[in-house]
């Protein structure tokens, strides 16, 4: 099926677009090419505005740059987190419109198929005896999600978290497009992203970072909480528009949402870009990220990571 066809009428229906605040191949990427797939063929295009995880799309968005109502811009947890730690700079909450969360990820710990360890277990010892020797790709510097599940672990291990050896990379395409020429020796990313390595057999999952082990293509995959660390990653997905967009303009959207996400349709296309149901819009979700946010600052305040 090309598409849902879901409210054909209710998008604008010239030039609307999905901005991807990051380089192709990650997360933000998926986010816009499943919203692009599942609503009306060839009404939405997708455009790539890479820089600072997001912080340049998000800047964009303010000085009104990105200033037309059929403009969606992908956001993730870590964007979230991102606005905790304040490198959006002094971002908030409310100066943007949440229109919808389209789904869940899951953080996980990958290495190549030809690395010597198998589990996480293994692969945390090997980290504690020589944290030097283990480079670990992730999207954003230290302080963004990917370094913080790493520190989490890392911390549960018995080592310290400025130890780990972390090479930034502008989104997940590039941490496994690093791990794959072995310039890296593992990658801290997300679920959605490792799957499609997983389905070639390029990478190995040690631990997926859920409550319970995930069905689909990693089904197989023990949580980091089966091994012995109690660390769990949701990633929630989806997309906000700008300050000026009117009333009229985002309850449109927000309703264009809410009647995709409630078809089997979507269901479906959802988890075949390996995320896990999440259907949030409107005023509900501007709560639920305010209420994120916070959780987010007093994570990154234990770790330092507060400017």
């Amino acid at each position: 099926m090309a598409g849902t066809g879901m409210a054909a009428t209710n998008i604008p229906e010239a030039d609307s677009r999905c901005v991807v605040p990051a380089k192709p191949g990650g997360g933000m990427d998926l986010t816009c090419k499943l919203i692009q797939k599942s609503l009306t063929p060839g009404k939405v295009q997708l455009s790539y505005l890479p820089g600072g995880v997001g912080a340049v799309a998000w800047t964009s968005v303010l000085s009104q740059r990105l200033t037309t109502s059929n403009t969606l811009v992908a956001f993730s947890g870590g964007s979230l987190l991102n606005i905790a730690e304040g490198k959006f700079g002094k971002a908030d909450t409310s100066q943007v419109r949440w229109v919808a969360a389209i789904g869940t990820d899951y953080g996980m710990i990958a290495v190549r198929r030809d690395s010597p360890y198998k589990t996480l277990r293994e692969l945390m010892e090997a980290m504690r005896k020589r944290p030097a020797n283990f480079a670990i790709a992730a999207g954003g510097t230290v302080g963004s999600q990917d370094w913080l599940k790493m520190a989490q672990i890392g911390r549960l291990a018995g080592i310290d978290p400025k130890a780990l050896k972390l090479v930034a990379f502008e989104g997940g395409g590039e941490s496994f497009t690093a791990l794959m020429a072995n310039h890296v020796q593992v990658v801290s990313g997300d679920v959605s992203e490792a799957a499609l390595h997983a389905k070639d057999g390029d990478i190995r999952v040690l631990a997926v970072l859920s409550d319970a082990r995930l069905p689909g293509v990693l089904e197989n995959i023990p949580t980091a909480r089966e091994q012995g660390f109690d660390v769990t990653w949701p990633i929630i997905r989806g997309v906000y528009m700008g300050p000026q967009t009117s009333d009229r303009e985002y309850q449109q959207w927000v309703q264009t949402f809410e009647r995709l996400m409630s078809s089997n349709g979507f269901a479906e296309q959802r988890k075949a870009a390996g995320l896990y149901p999440f259907s949030m819009t409107g005023k509900q979700l501007s709560d639920y990220i305010e209420q994120a946010v916070i959780r987010y600052r007093s994570q990154a305040h234990e770790f330092g990571m507060i400017r």
